[in-house]
């Protein structure tokens, strides 16, 4: 009876820091669309609303793994628990990184409309980036809510798609600095928010190979894809 209490115990320990995750994911979620509407916008408001979350997410990323390590120091967890928890931890992190590149799309757009030449990039372009990317975290965050490996695979290869955007907008990109030299300092900035979208697809990746390292106990990183589906079967 006292071993089904602790479980019990263990299980709404879990749930709470899993349902932190989520807050913290739905958070970083909505860094990215502000971030993005405050550039297609011209907002430095809503841009500088963006920044001043990221102490917020920062703090959330401090209290989770708190709470982490206090359940594997007094619970000491094994097998699937304790790579849960691990996968959390890991989860957690890569979700705090999406915020830093929501803050930095935020602090380039800022610089981009302070210098004038916003109307004259192709900055709308980076919405179906930014579209994609931001999608895709949602559907990390669904598939990590439901340990969804079927789920995560297919985030796996989606994230091809976000690459293949990434370097289409580049090559935009290199044409309006050529046909206007002006635009060069402002067309920098802009890569790197494109470059950030990218990042944001790669941490939504991450959060899908967590997934299957949690159910299936295999560490998929830096594997074909082949291999991959081949871990989840």
């Amino acid at each position: 009876m006292a071993d089904k209490h602790l479980s019990t115990q263990f299980d709404s320990e879990l749930n709470a820091v899993s349902t932190r995750v989520m807050e913290l994911g739905g958070l970083v979620e909505s860094q990215i669309r502000q971030a993005i509407y405050a550039l297609s916008q011209f907002s430095i408001e809503v841009a500088q609303q963006v920044v001043e979350v990221e102490t917020r997410v920062n703090a959330m990323e401090i209290d989770i793994d708190r709470e982490l390590s206090s359940i594997i120091a007094r619970r000491q967890p094994t097998a699937r628990d304790l790579r849960l928890l691990i996968a959390i931890s890991k989860t957690t992190a890569n979700l705090e990184r999406v915020g830093d590149e929501a803050n930095k799309i935020a602090r380039m757009a800022i610089s981009i409309i302070n210098s004038g030449s916003a109307r004259s990039l192709p900055t709308l372009d980076l919405r179906v980036a930014a579209d994609l990317a931001s999608g895709l975290l949602r559907k990390a965050l669904d598939a990590f809510a439901r340990l969804d490996t079927a789920a995560a695979v297919n985030i796996l290869k989606e994230d091809d798609l976000i690459d293949q955007e990434f370097d289409g907008f580049v090559r935009k990109l290199i044409t309006y600095m050529m046909e206007d030299p002006r635009t060069i300092s402002s067309s920098l900035d802009l890569l790197f928010i494109a470059k950030a979208i990218e990042r944001i697809g790669d941490h939504a990746k991450n959060v899908a190979e967590c997934i299957i390292y949690i159910v299936k106990g295999a560490d998929v990183r830096h594997t074909t894809m082949a291999e991959v589906e081949s871990a989840v079967q």
